[in-house]
């Protein structure tokens, strides 16, 4: 028996061979392994791709100048780039494109003669393909864990004929506008998303060799094409009854429109039905980790990229002086060959250089994460919940291995505060000073934030991207003289929290008192950071409240 989610991917990669620059392409959730090669196997022979890497450049994607024929000619020769002839492209770790090669793909798919099929091997729903792509493509289908048992030979088809058969497809008006009611009930606010999804159709009666689609057709465009995109999961249509509807005048036939209209609005409710099954449970949940990628993509939370001149990522050269950094040969060259016939070569020289064509090397790289735990561990907090928070430090250490990043822990109790966790990535280290975490006291809230300010500042000098992470009931009672006073405690810690606000550090506060402390808000606010009202979390759900807000 074959799953649901291969039988979905099978015809999303039938209906793009049949109209390939139609639909734009096919966003394929599916990690690299046995499932997913039998999948792209199958279409092979009648949908030929070129392969591309995340990383790739415009030179490549664009063309140039090719340089040894240029300076051999002594003419300009330019060099053809991938998306100077249409094509079927495939990238694969396409949750890794860079935003700038999304936007040049999306670009080169708005011309209507390109298709992408973009395989997504996130690990995780806050891992994805950047959203300008995605709402280009499509088709959107997630193999999940599929089992190969589940899956099943792809027979060899012959697509011609459906492609010869596509231009004479027609669609009724109903249709599309069937398909534009359920889009907006799902939430789906792109215009491309329902003109899509009648394209699918079409290309599925194509394939099925009709010239008008069908209700399945139609209800297999809305499962590939708009359930993925939505949103919002539609309430049953049982809030309010309708009116009756008024009964015709004595002496004249009741209208056969009546039945004729319930007849026209079967297929949306068809098609709503369908695409409601597809939903996620957990599609809030997933939305939510959405906007966190995207947030991690600007740069919140994630490590900085920096662009230098010795290592990282390359990145394309721009115009500068001898002695400013090191010369990209290769772009200098380039940048020189096409004026070589117009300038006076100084005598033996084969070339005639000018300061405007000197090139820098540039890269970028992106700085290694820090998470900053300020732990309250006075006496309002430390019975209740310092437990959680030790938990949760474990836990996102623990997911650190896998991303490098390194976890510091500072606990504030009686009258100051104490790094108990320098930068590490070592969970025995970490497990140790958890343990040894004592409890009770007083609240120097603002002497934790300043210990935390210091922390951070000494690591961004050492390259590193601090984010920080406020556990705490809101209550300081200690200044930062360590003298106790809740007006100037309350004070100092809100000019700590400016401070912080003024480096630019993000944060998270998370209030865990059994109240939600209006002080402790107005505290996140200061800081420019989350506020996060958790009074009944335990370990987990604090870890995975940090990693989604801080993209940890």
């Amino acid at each position: 028996m074959t799953a649901p989610a291969w039988r979905r991917a099978v015809a999303a990669l039938a209906l793009l061979t049949v109209d390939p620059a139609g639909l734009g392409g096919l966003a394929l959730r599916a990690r690299a392994g046995p499932v997913r090669d039998r999948l792209l196997e199958g279409f092979r022979p009648a949908l030929p791709l070129r392969r591309l890497h995340p990383a790739i450049g415009d030179e490549a994607l664009f063309g140039g100048l090719d340089l040894a024929a240029a300076l051999s000619a002594g003419r300009v020769v330019r060099r053809a780039g991938i998306l100077d002839e249409p094509a079927a492209l495939l990238l694969p770790m396409a949750e890794r494109a860079t935003p700038g090669l999304a936007a040049r793909l999306a670009g080169a798919l708005d011309e209507g003669a390109h298709m992408l099929l973009a395989l997504d091997e996130g690990a995780g729903p806050e891992e994805g393909l950047a959203p300008a792509l995605l709402d280009r493509l499509a088709l959107q289908v997630d193999l999940g864990d599929v089992p190969f048992g589940e899956t099943a030979l792809i027979p060899a088809v012959d697509f011609a004929e459906a492609r010869a058969r596509l231009p004479r497809v027609s669609t009724p008006p109903e249709a599309a506008a069937d398909l534009v009611r359920v889009a907006a009930r799902l939430g789906v606010w792109s215009l491309r998303a329902p003109l899509m999804a009648l394209r699918a159709a079409r290309a599925a009666a194509a394939l099925g060799g009709r010239d008008e689609p069908s209700e399945a057709d139609m209800v297999l465009a809305a499962e590939l094409v708009l359930a993925p995109r939505a949103t919002i999961s539609p309430a049953e249509d049982s809030q309010e009854p309708e009116p009756p509807e008024p009964e015709p005048p004595e002496g004249e036939p009741e209208a056969e429109g009546g039945e004729r209209e319930e007849t026209a609005q079967l297929p949306e409710e068809v098609l709503l039905e369908a695409a409601k099954a597809l939903l996620p449970a957990d599609l809030l949940a997933r939305l939510a980790m959405g906007r966190a990628a995207r947030a991690r993509a600007a740069g919140a939370g994630a490590g900085e990229k920096r662009k230098g001149a010795r290592r990282g990522r390359p990145l394309p050269s721009l115009p500068g002086r001898i002695g400013a950094g090191p010369v990209d040969v290769p772009a200098t060259l380039r940048a020189a060959a096409p004026w070589q016939r117009l300038r006076a070569k100084p005598e033996g020289a084969r070339l005639a250089f000018r300061a405007e064509d000197i090139r820098l090397r540039r890269y970028e790289e992106q700085a290694e994460r820090l998470l900053v735990f300020i732990v309250d561990a006075s006496g309002s907090a430390a019975f209740s919940r310092l437990a959680e928070a030790k938990g949760a430090v474990e836990l996102l250490l623990a997911e650190a291995y896998a991303r490098r990043d390194q976890v510091a822990l500072i606990a504030f109790r009686g009258t100051g505060a104490e790094v108990l966790l320098p930068p590490t990535r070592s969970l025995v280290r970490a497990k140790k000073s958890l343990a040894a975490l004592p409890g009770g006291g007083g609240t120097p809230l603002a002497s934790g934030l300043k210990a935390a300010l210091a922390l951070a500042l000494s690591e961004r000098g050492k390259g590193r991207s601090p984010a920080l992470a406020l556990l705490t009931d809101g209550r300081a009672n200690i200044t930062l003289a360590g003298e106790p006073g809740r007006p100037q405690a309350a004070a100092d810690a809100e000019a700590m929290g400016r401070a912080l606000r003024a480096y630019g550090f993000p944060g998270l506060v998370i209030d865990m008192g059994a109240r939600p402390e209006p002080q402790l808000a107005a505290l996140a606010k200061t800081m420019g950071a989350a506020w996060l009202a958790l009074p009944r979390a335990d370990s987990g759900r604090l870890a995975a409240a940090v990693s989604t807000a801080l993209g940890a």
